[in-house]
């Protein structure tokens, strides 16, 4: 990712790797490495959000 996100953006892509952990952990368990690896993105887009400070 280039360039720095917004909040909002943030809010938006954690909302979809969520759905998509969600659905492959219904397809192969929650245990199956493609899980593990989006639960890895997902942690990442969160460790992100949460290192933007809130605008006052």
């Amino acid at each position: 990712m280039g360039q720095a996100l917004n909040k909002e953006s943030l809010e938006q892509l954690i909302k979809v790797k969520q759905s998509e952990m969600y659905y492959v952990a219904s397809m192969h368990g929650y245990t199956h490495p493609c899980v593990v690896a989006c639960s890895q993105d997902l942690d990442q887009l969160i460790n992100q959000y949460q290192g933007i400070p809130n605008a006052s």
